[in-house]
């Protein structure tokens, strides 16, 4: 089978023993969105916020974010195949940055992963496609600490995180945000922080 993505240059590649070759592409926000609009329209996505959105909505709001310095947006290939959406962004410029302290090093984390496949769930990739997060923002971009805030009710989100080794930190409530370009509603969310030393000890 032909790699549709071979030709796109990543930010970071990685091989896993027994699981495959994971690439992260930064996001084509017009030729990826065929593919995220069809995650993020799935009712397991609705704490990511997107239902109801048509695919030329989803491609703007990727298209605004990619004239951003502080929020970057990336698709997680392995073998070929799609796998997650990544974002990251830097709590200083996110409203997360008005419920706990910011520190210098930290790096935030969104991450939705790609719909199970025929033959429905596939043990490992979870842990797999962390992985791959975890060593490209703590290791390739040098940062100190990931933070995540998972709705409060995306009890699967929270349980994964912690499984990983993040630490539970304060249940917050992000403000609406209402700009010219950008609308979020008002977020219940559990914030949790994973540091380097944590992720990779020694």
């Amino acid at each position: 089978m032909s790699d549709p993505y071979a030709s796109r240059a990543s930010v970071h590649e990685q091989v896993l023993d027994g699981f495959g070759t994971v690439r992260v592409l930064p996001l084509d926000a017009a030729a990826d969105a065929g593919v995220i609009h069809r995650w993020v329209s799935e009712e397991r996505a609705s704490f990511w916020g997107m239902n109801g959105l048509t695919r030329d909505q989803v491609a703007g709001i990727y298209a605004h974010m990619d004239t951003l310095d502080t929020h970057h947006a990336f698709l997680m290939v392995k073998d070929g195949e799609p796998v997650a959406l990544l974002q990251t962004y830097d709590p200083e410029a996110d409203r997360v940055s008005e419920c706990y302290d910011a520190e210098p090093g930290d790096i935030g984390v969104h991450l939705l992963l790609a719909p199970a496949g025929a033959d429905g769930a596939r043990p490992g990739w979870t842990a797999g496609l962390a992985a791959v997060v975890t060593t490209y923002v703590l290791l390739v971009l040098d940062r100190k600490r990931i933070v995540v805030d998972p709705d409060v009710r995306n009890d699967k989100a929270i349980a994964r995180f912690l499984k990983q080794g993040f630490t539970a930190g304060p249940a917050v409530v992000l403000p609406e945000v209402d700009l010219p370009d950008v609308y979020l509603p008002e977020k219940k969310a559990q914030l949790a922080f994973l540091t380097r030393e944590v992720a990779f000890p020694g």
